[in-house]
């Protein structure tokens, strides 16, 4: 990448901006509205609420935690098959967003959005 110079100050992590960048090309939201990048900080939010996740643990991570011996924690409860499930998930909610009136719900009331997302389904699953 190369050096910021000029509005808006230096990048602290090149990575962050990358993902950034293309979270907000993905899913259209604003600027102010992006999340924190930090799978660490989203599995401790889910594991507070007491909800599983599917975040693998980056090897980065993983080497942190493990050089902290017993101070670095439990390993995290990645299970393959769930996450391969995930995917599954995450892939058919890309192939919804191909149809406009579902990606930009148009639609005000729920059940008639619910009625579109259905044919939208319907439509890919009989393309094949």
């Amino acid at each position: 990448m190369p050096k910021n110079t000029g509005r808006g100050g230096r990048w602290a992590c090149h990575r962050k901006v990358i993902n950034g960048i293309s979270f907000r090309l993905r899913t259209g939201v604003p600027w102010r509205d992006l999340p924190a990048h930090s799978s660490r900080r989203n599995r401790r939010y889910l594991r507070r609420r007491q909800m599983r996740h599917m975040i693998p643990e980056r090897r980065d991570q993983r080497a942190d935690r493990q050089r902290s011996g017993s101070r670095g924690g439990r390993p995290t409860g990645f299970d393959q098959a769930r996450y391969a499930r995930r995917n599954e998930v995450e892939r058919t909610v890309d192939g919804l967003k191909g149809f406009r009136a579902v990606a930009t719900r148009y639609d005000k009331r729920a059940y008639v959005f619910h009625g579109m997302v259905t044919l939208a389904e319907i439509r890919s699953w009989l393309r094949g």
